[in-house]
């Protein structure tokens, strides 16, 4: 989900969409908030990773 975010972010920038500039950047934060809970050993969902 962080890698998509980036890509995302990248195409938005680089094409000029602002909606994909945005839903990259929520992709983003999404995506390092259920890493940093992963890494915490926190369960999501009821799944230890959430991929």
């Amino acid at each position: 989900m962080v890698i998509l975010g980036i890509i995302l972010m990248i195409a938005g920038f680089l094409l000029g969409i602002p909606v994909l500039w945005t839903i990259g950047i929520i992709l983003l934060v999404i995506g390092l908030i259920l890493l940093a809970l992963g890494a915490a050993g926190r369960e999501i969902g009821g799944r230890r990773w959430y991929y």
